[in-house]
């Protein structure tokens, strides 16, 4: 009883590390965004720094927001995630509130705090990912084998399309549809019942991405943005010039020409494009790479939750790796003419206090995976130290044969094989 009570204490005892990966890319993912946000806003206000003390402002903020998500249990998250998708409603609902909904440019998407405004599609993400990763570990067998089962996530993503459609915002719908199929797939949804919903979805979307005249002139200005330079086109043309002119090497750091009020929102949506015309191709796809080893090391740490049956933090990975790697893909594209027009910053380098500040929760989210899948490697591996020495100790009598421990009953069939470990239970 001691030796029991002895091993459950150094087990708890135990903490965990957070991926040094992860933090260092984020780290520089951030640090490039306030470099960038400095120059490509500087011609932007009588003040040139305005911009910049902003974004440092809402990073700091960010940066206090993840400390916090990163020194949070995934299990008291968990616990509450009624409560997170009920406030994903609720704040998709204020900007329609008089008085608390403010609009900019025809689109209520912000509501006012009074000392700035706050686009609240930037906190569904996130609170959105942590319902959809609870739902699918608390009904990961009936998501495969029902219909119900599958369709009330996605009733629930049409909703809060609904919702984001009357704003309108176009690309966050878009956005938080293609997160919600991707979670389902890689949550072990049954592929040839989950193409029924896709098939007739992708018509009904499309009728609503050309049903208003400003979509349209954004999907033709796409496809030859030379045709009407000064009109539909003027953004995607000033962007490409800024890409071409960059070639290899780039005209070096603040040397942007594009910037000083030729280029619309060269600081948010458009700030990819400053990076290839200073920082020419090689920094362009340095920035890409460090992208895509965020994402890499995301869907990593997802897979290796999910293998050691931690299902619910490794559904959050999967769904902030979705997010990131999806939006930055979309930025990227739309800044070099491969995308029509969207409204998506890029992730930790564009200014935007909203994006920014939620996107700091997500990464301090993703840390916090990492880091309680450490602990629980490091608590396994001291399980295993144990039994060793017992079996070799010369003084010892032989040791029982090992009887196979009875197999929990475990909810769900993940697309990705769980590795079967010892539970702290049968050995203690």
């Amino acid at each position: 009883m001691n030796d029991t009570l002895r091993q459950a204490t150094r087990l708890e005892a135990i903490g965990g590390r957070y991926d040094p990966w992860l933090l260092g890319v984020t780290l520089a993912l951030a640090g490039l965004g306030v470099v960038m946000v400095a120059s490509s806003s500087i011609a932007m206000d009588s003040n040139p720094f305005h911009f910049l003390g902003r974004h440092l402002v809402f990073l700091a903020l960010g940066i206090g927001l993840a400390c916090v998500a990163m020194r949070t249990e995934l299990k008291t998250i968990e616990h509450y995630n009624q409560w997170l998708l009920l406030a994903c409603f609720v704040l998709l609902a204020a900007v329609f509130v008089p008085g608390l909904g403010s609009s900019v440019n025809g689109a209520r998407r912000w509501i006012n705090l009074g000392i700035s405004k706050f686009q609240v599609v930037e906190a569904v993400k996130v609170l959105y990912i942590v319902w959809l990763s609870s739902y699918l570990v608390r009904f990961r067998d009936e998501v495969n084998a029902t219909w119900p089962a599958m369709l009330k996530p996605l009733g629930v993503a049409v909703a809060l399309v609904g919702l984001l459609l009357l704003q309108p915002d176009f690309g966050s719908s878009t956005l938080l549809l293609a997160i919600t199929a991707g979670m389902l797939v890689l949550g072990g949804v049954n592929l040839p019942r989950m193409s029924a919903p896709i098939v007739i979805g992708l018509p009904i979307f499309a009728f609503i991405a050309i049903l208003e005249p400003y979509r349209m002139r954004r999907i033709t200005s796409f496809m030859n943005p030379w045709e009407d330079q000064l009109g539909s086109g003027y953004q995607l043309s000033n962007a490409l010039m800024a890409v071409g002119r960059g070639e290899w090497w780039g005209v070096g750091l603040g040397g942007s020409v594009q910037k000083l009020n030729y280029l619309p929102e060269a600081h948010t949506d458009f700030i990819f494009s400053v990076i290839g015309e200073e920082l020419g191709f090689v920094g362009a796809c340095a920035v890409i790479a460090l992208y895509a080893l965020l994402a890499g090391r995301a869907f990593h740490l997802g897979l290796r939750c999910v293998e050691m049956r931690r299902h619910f933090a490794g559904y959050c990975a999967f769904g902030i790796a979705l997010w990131i790697s999806m939006q930055s893909f979309v930025s990227i594209g739309v800044n070099l003419g491969l995308l029509p027009t969207k409204g998506l910053t890029l992730p930790l380098i564009s200014s935007g206090g909203s994006s920014v500040m939620m996107t700091c929760v997500a990464m301090g989210l993703l840390l916090r995976v990492s880091y309680e899948l450490n602990r629980a490697e490091r608590q396994v591996a001291l399980l295993r130290g144990d039994a060793a020495p017992a079996a070799t100790d010369p003084g010892s009598p032989a040791p029982a044969p090992a009887q196979p421990a009875p197999s929990a009953p475990v909810r769900g069939t993940s697309r990705l094989n769980a590795r079967v470990e010892p539970t702290f239970e049968r050995i203690a």
